[in-house]
């Protein structure tokens, strides 16, 4: 037997040969009638997903319509509906990163309703976004009140809960809106051992400034040593669970 190699040019008349027999053209077809099928079930499945997007975008339903538009343009992103909902689906995701901010910033204020003498003592209260080194110790949560008292009134304040503020009996502190100029404030530390708080003297004024307002930072001197500022995320505040102030 001939153990000589067979030449390429012969071989590949061979192959288009094979190519050419019946059997060959009808798996040929078949595969392309079956990728046209799945092409068509694709589509189907694309159009099903686009129908359940509108339907959550019609009812402003955002982190549903995110989540559906994302499915869709994950599995089927090259489908006529992945490109008709492209536009919408980013409008979703906006509103339902918006909705999902607006909700973490309502959850960080907590609200009481505490019966005491005369009536209802009522309080919104918020932490810093960061906790502060008061005192040399560590970090601490500084805490921002506004409290309405059936006795003694209106109130703003801070609280620590290590070190103490340097000021005895009274002194200025710097109030920061977002990117404003900051404001030069009268704050008192009254002499009480009950907690560690700071008085800001005009309290109807610090709440109108959180109208309307993301974020408000107070620089305020501590008996440790300098000046600490804490930023408090503002714009989740419920103004009705203190009625009148505004």
């Amino acid at each position: 037997m001939s153990t000589k190699t067979v030449p390429q040019s012969i071989l590949l008349a061979l192959v288009l040969a094979i190519a050419a027999t019946p059997g060959c053209q009808d798996r040929a077809a078949q595969a392309e009638a079956a990728a046209a099928a799945q092409a068509q079930a694709n589509e189907q499945a694309a159009a099903e997903m686009g129908a359940a997007f509108d339907a959550a975008f019609t009812a402003q339903n955002w982190p549903l319509a995110k989540a559906q538009g994302d499915l869709l343009l994950a599995r089927f992103p090259d489908s006529a509906a992945a490109k008709r909902i492209a536009p919408q689906h980013a409008e979703a995701e906006a509103q339902a990163n918006a909705a999902r901010d607006e909700m973490r910033l309502a959850a960080l204020w907590s609200y009481n309703v505490e019966t005491v003498k005369g009536g209802k003592q009522l309080s919104a209260a918020i932490f810093a976004r960061e906790e502060l080194d008061t005192d040399g110790s560590g970090k601490h949560p500084v805490r921002l009140i506004f409290r309405d008292h059936p006795s003694w009134g209106d109130s703003a304040y801070l609280v620590l809960q290590a070190g103490d503020f340097d000021c005895y009996p009274s002194c200025r502190v710097q109030v920061t809106v977002d990117d404003a100029a900051p404001r030069a404030m009268a704050a008192n530390r009254p002499k009480t051992d009950e907690a560690i708080a700071m008085f800001i003297d005009d309290e109807r004024a610090l709440w109108r400034m959180t109208r309307e307002a993301k974020q408000i930072s107070i620089e305020f001197p501590v008996k440790a040593g300098g000046k600490r500022t804490a930023v408090f995320e503002v714009a989740g505040l419920d103004r009705g669970k203190l009625p009148g102030w505004d």
